[in-house]
């Protein structure tokens, strides 16, 4: 019999004048029936050690378990492949610099680059971090790149709000304009939130991106890159949104992550020429 082991995040307890107990990926605890099965020699099995004598009751359990989805499917999680290593890294420092330290020890090459060389230069992916808001036309040509089948991600700041936006791979994903316009469509107050991505604003004191807050929204980039890279799929629960069609807005003040569904806005229709 092949072995069998939990799934990462998945674990069992023994619960003292009681049976076991699973604690779910998601924190639930179920309890757990072994009826007259040896619960040390079921424990040993999903630790992963090599199956002893067959016993029926034991194979029973271990099935009830891989059917609920709390047993490790398949090889571990590939590693970074070579062809998707180069990755550019575009804008503020402060997100940049933490960004390439998770990027490199998931197994990619980032290197930094200047704006201007982006829509040149043909890398595996780009990320462009900008610590305020995005000006008008700024991430036009990025916008392009998946078209070129070049990944594009990217997160900026307003204040002290942080919105990282979801990775595009293809010319079917969702791309910077398409948020802009999302976001404009979703407030009463569109012509106050365009006038401020305009600009000129008048600030106080800036707001400064903390160590915590920077590392945070690197994390979240690079998590969104590895998946990308490696082909790993989206996380099973159906409450949970695709990847590629999530926003996710940070506060900074609490590091409080929120995600907020996100859909391509269709291209505009022609208007009809008029007969005659």
């Amino acid at each position: 019999m092949s072995r069998s082991q939990l799934a990462p995040g998945v674990e069992v307890v023994a619960v003292p004048a009681r049976s076991l107990a699973v604690r779910t990926a998601d924190g639930e605890f179920l309890s757990v029936r072994t009826g007259d099965a040896d619960q040390g020699a079921l424990l040993d099995r999903l630790s992963g050690e090599a199956a002893g004598a067959p016993d029926a009751e034991l194979d029973r359990l271990v099935r009830a378990f891989e059917d609920a989805g709390y047993v490790a499917e398949g090889p571990q999680p590939r590693e970074w492949p070579a062809e998707r290593r180069d990755v550019r890294l575009v804008g503020a420092p402060v997100l940049t610099e933490p960004l390439a330290a998770y990027l490199r020890a998931a197994g990619a090459e980032p290197r930094s680059a200047a704006p201007g060389d982006v829509a040149d230069e043909a890398p595996a992916a780009v990320v462009w971090c900008l610590d305020g808001p995005v000006p008008a036309g700024l991430w036009d040509a990025a916008d392009r790149l998946p078209e070129r089948g070049i990944a594009w991600s990217r997160c900026h700041r307003e204040g002290w709000q942080a919105y990282v936006e979801p990775l595009a791979a293809t010319a079917q994903d969702i791309t910077s304009a398409h948020i802009r316009a999302r976001r404009l469509a979703a407030t009463p107050a569109h012509r106050e939130l365009d006038a401020y991505w305009s600009g000129p604003r008048t600030s106080g004191a800036s707001v400064q991106l903390t160590a915590p807050a920077a590392g945070l929204l690197a994390a979240l980039l690079a998590d969104d890159l590895t998946r990308w890279a490696t082909d790993a799929p989206d996380a099973p629960d159906t409450a949970v949104l695709p990847a590629r069609r999530r926003l996710r807005r940070v506060d900074l003040r609490t590091l409080t992550v929120t995600e907020h569904p996100v859909l391509p806005v269709p291209d505009v229709a022609p208007m009809p020429k008029k007969a005659g």
